[in-house]
């Protein structure tokens, strides 16, 4: 293998229902940041079927170019045409990158494509850098149950690929005006390699927002003592017009679904508003929230960690404190409205 013929940053823009995930615009702008350290253009493989309106989101949020492949045995993902399709695309235009993101369908797609082109695969990435003297993209993703951070090269073979957690990286803000390159490419034999049909697709109905999505997050932890005393935090939340989350322990002890944890082995969120409530503030933990806007801790330990990345920190038992701060915001709200 010939390094040098691999040029270029090649992101997967992952659609479902013609609707681009937000992922796929983190994935670019993390990549026009590395694309300045190597000199190069950023990718966007765009896979479906009637897709490419979609382009011109892609180059709103910074691709340089949009590789289509439009083809109706692409309209909803199944796993095969997806790998044989990318596969494809990978070998013609050799990129030096190639990024996923770590969504049930980048975790099932990107291991089958290393494995057919012989690469290799960083999962989970939190970080994504490029070393100055190799040049060889540097990944780093959490490990051992979150306990160590490791860093990852793949320096003999191309391209580098990994899969990167959505929420870790911030996208660019978008230019309205922005035009890109798009090439269409198509392959004559797509359908025959649908081995699996999709006779329906049944979609979750959620009746919470996703904590990704919200702007204020009310949070408990271990302190919160059980599952029956979530329901002042989602009283809270719901005065403050956002959602409530989860450290990892309150999601291990069953209290709260999983789609509710933030941290290194949950989801990283970046509300405007943040409150931790009875959560001591574990590494792990503050991964996933330490860049909120502004950070509330509530604990009884004056010394937990918690407070060093809070902005405002109450010493004391969340279990007494949230309803009181319940109140004061209801009557807050009303003065206003009455005012």
């Amino acid at each position: 293998m010939n390094k040098e013929d691999y040029k270029g940053i090649f992101v997967f823009a992952q659609q479902v229902d013609g609707k681009l995930e937000n992922v796929s615009y983190e994935l670019i702008g993390k990549s026009k940041a590395l694309a300045k350290d190597l000199g190069c253009e950023v990718t966007a493989m765009l896979l479906g079927h009637n897709v490419e309106p979609l382009c011109k989101q892609l180059a709103k949020y910074g691709a340089d170019r949009v590789i289509l492949a439009d083809d109706p045995a692409l309209e909803v993902y199944t796993t095969e045409p997806y790998a044989y399709v990318i596969t494809e695309i990978i070998k013609k235009y050799k990129p030096e990158i190639a990024l996923y993101g770590a969504t049930a369908i980048g975790r099932d797609l990107a291991p089958r494509i290393s494995a057919r082109i012989h690469t290799g695969l960083t999962a989970d990435c939190t970080g994504l850098e490029i070393e100055a003297e190799t040049k060889n993209l540097l990944m780093t993703r959490p490990a051992f149950g979150g306990n160590i951070m490791a860093t990852i090269a793949c320096a003999d073979f191309r391209p580098q690929m990994a899969t990167v957690r959505p929420g870790v990286m911030q996208r660019q803000s978008p230019n309205e005006g922005a035009t890109c390159k798009v090439e269409r490419f198509s392959l004559p034999d797509v359908a025959s390699h649908v081995n699996v049909e999709v006779l329906e697709v049944i979609k979750k109905v959620s009746t919470k927002m996703d904590i990704q999505d919200a702007t204020v997050l009310v949070s408990g932890g271990r302190g919160m003592g059980g599952p029956e005393n979530f329901g002042m935090l989602e009283e809270l939340a719901d005065a403050l017009g956002g959602t409530i989350s989860s450290s990892r322990a309150s999601v291990d002890a069953g209290w709260v679904e999983k789609d509710r944890q933030v941290g290194q082995t949950g989801k990283t969120v970046r509300p405007n508003l943040y409150i931790a409530c009875g959560i001591s503030g574990a590494i792990q933990h503050l991964a996933g929230m330490e860049d909120s806007d502004v950070i509330i801790a509530i604990n009884k330990d004056p010394s937990a960690p918690i407070f060093e990345v809070a902005d405002y920190g109450v010493v004391g038992d969340a279990l007494k404190i949230v309803p009181l701060l319940t109140e004061q915001v209801k009557k807050s709200q009303a003065e206003k409205k009455n005012a």
